[in-house]
């Protein structure tokens, strides 16, 4: 279920955090148009019907005609958030699972995108994606949120699948936020992150502490959340030695991936306090 009260922490901490956000929400795309904004780019002559107070003076006191100031102007910027609803995400040791703290994350970015009035859309992906359409507004985040706390977590993971269909979604560069365990074939991974890697691309991994300090020994069954497959091994240290070096190396090719293709990457466990995460999520931009 996702808490809410999480957002009474953004406001409280809302000068800090928006200082953080303002270079990656706040126009972080610009286009050149006739109109005010911050930085003067160009001039032409005056037309009947333009806007007298671009007029720039200082200019026709030198030529003896009226030229008017062009600026660039901000863009507005549509954030597009990727949610993974794998049943994978089901997975708690602590109290929480992996996708409700994943959406807590999410509905935050959601939230500060929605203070700056902008447009942004949660979409959950497993073997395939839910798209929903960006939109702006409080309702459309009370809305998402509903739906969020309403989702059945289901299924295998097929990240390149997914990101192939919502890449029809995005219409110009956007900033991309994929929140996932990331518990899938390392290759379908590398080719969804270079698939979106023309966009502002922020991955964030999420993991419980238990899979990665593993806390069971001996003879054991496994039960595999997504296909229900159970297999009874022996897990001695040796076992969880290399087990946690195959995490390693798996974690650390994705994050090679995203230093090549200019994203940025981040991970937390569920034990984190959200805020915390929020914030040490934002701070790295």
């Amino acid at each position: 279920m996702i808490d809410t009260d999480f957002f009474n922490q953004l406001n409280r901490f809302s000068l800090m955090v928006r200082k953080r956000v303002s270079s990656v929400y706040a126009g972080s795309r610009r286009s050149v148009l006739q109109g005010k904004g911050i930085e003067i780019v160009g001039y032409r002559e005056y037309m009947p019907g333009d806007d007298i107070r671009t007029i720039d003076w200082r200019v026709y006191g030198r030529t003896d005609k009226l030229y008017i100031r062009k600026f660039e102007e901000e863009k507005n910027v549509t954030t597009h958030i990727l949610l993974d609803s794998s049943k994978s995400m089901d997975f708690s040791s602590n109290g929480i699972t992996k996708f409700d703290y994943a959406a807590m994350l999410a509905c935050g970015f959601g939230y500060l995108v929605t203070r700056e009035n902008e447009k942004f859309a949660i979409s959950t992906f497993g073997e395939n994606i839910d798209i929903n359409p960006p939109k702006r507004g409080r309702g459309f985040l009370l809305h998402t949120i509903d739906k969020l706390n309403q989702i059945q977590l289901d299924g295998k993971t097929r990240f390149d699948h997914c990101t192939m269909q919502y890449e029809k979604m995005i219409r110009s560069k956007s900033i991309v936020i994929v929140i996932s365990d990331f518990l899938t074939d390392l290759d379908s991974i590398r080719a969804g992150l270079y698939r979106l890697s023309a966009n502002d691309l922020i991955i964030i991994s999420v993991f419980d502490p238990a899979e990665y300090n593993l806390t069971i020994g001996g003879d054991v069954k496994l039960y595999d959340m997504e296909t229900g497959e159970v297999r009874k091994t022996y897990i001695s240290p040796k076992l969880k030695e290399e087990y946690r070096t195959l995490l390693d190396n798996h974690f650390g090719g994705i994050r090679e991936t995203c230093m090549h293709i200019g994203a940025d990457f981040l991970s937390f466990g569920t034990d984190v306090p959200i805020f915390d995460a929020f914030f040490e999520a934002v701070k790295a931009r």
